[in-house]
C-alpha cells in the first residue's frame, strides 16, 4: 500500500513538472514570435512613453522582417555594429525573465524609439530640426521645441536600415550616436502602451 503511494506521489509531481515545462514552452513561443510585454527605462521617449510606463510589442514583424513606417514606435537591439542571430531571438527573452529575479540579467542594449528614416533618406540635422529629403519634419510628439544637435554633413539612410530617434530629443540615445539601424535589429513594434 505504502509503494502504491509513493508511486501516486511521484506520478503527480511528474505531471506538474510536465505542466509547468509546457507552459514554460509555450510561453517562450509567444514571447519570441508573436507578443511580448516590456517596460520603459529611462526618459528617451519623453512626452510620448514615460519611465516605467508597460508596452506591448508585437513581434511577428521581426520574424518577417518588415520595414517600419514613418514615425512608429519600436523596439531596437542597439548594438548594431553586431549580427543578430536566432540564439538572441531565444536568449534576450530569457534575460527577460531572469530579470525578474536577478537585476543584473537586465540588459540595456534593447531601447524603444521612433522611426524618422528609411532607405535611401536623406537626412539633416540643422536650426535645431530635424530635415527629411529636403523637408523641415513636423514632429508634435517631440518633447522640446527645438534639439540641441546639428550636424555639418548630412546622412543618407543605407538600404536594409532605418534611422531612429527617442523623443525627448536632448536627452535621447539614438542614431545620431550608433547610426542606422539594420531592420533585423528591429526587435519588434509598440502596438500598445498601458
Amino acid at each position: 500500500m505504502s509503494n502504491k503511494l509513493g508511486n501516486t506521489i511521484v506520478k503527480e509531481i511528474l505531471d506538474w513538472i510536465y505542466a509547468i515545462a509546457l507552459a514554460l514552452i509555450i510561453a517562450m513561443v509567444i514571447h519570441i514570435f508573436l507578443i511580448q510585454p516590456t517596460r520603459v527605462s529611462g526618459e528617451s521617449m519623453d512626452d510620448t512613453l514615460h519611465n516605467g510606463q508597460y508596452l506591448i510589442v508585437t513581434k511577428w514583424h521581426h520574424i518577417m522582417n518588415d520595414m517600419p513606417e514613418y514615425g512608429q514606435i519600436v523596439i531596437i537591439d542597439s548594438r548594431v555594429n553586431r549580427a543578430r542571430t536566432w540564439v538572441d531571438d531565444v536568449k534576450e527573452p530569457l534575460m527577460n525573465y531572469a530579470s525578474v529575479f536577478n537585476k543584473s540579467a537586465q540588459t540595456n542594449d534593447v531601447w524603444v524609439k521612433r522611426v524618422i528614416g528609411r532607405p535611401g533618406d536623406v537626412l539633416e540635422f540643422k536650426d535645431g530640426y530635424v530635415w527629411r529629403n529636403g523637408e523641415k519634419l513636423q514632429e508634435p510628439y517631440t518633447k522640446d521645441t527645438k534639439m540641441n544637435y546639428t550636424r555639418s554633413t548630412p546622412v543618407t539612410v543605407p538600404e536594409g536600415h532605418v534611422f531612429v530617434m527617442g523623443d525627448n530629443r536632448n536627452h535621447s540615445s539614438d542614431s545620431r550616436f550608433i547610426g542606422p539601424v539594420p531592420v533585423d535589429h528591429i526587435l519588434g513594434f509598440v502596438s500598445y502602451a498601458i
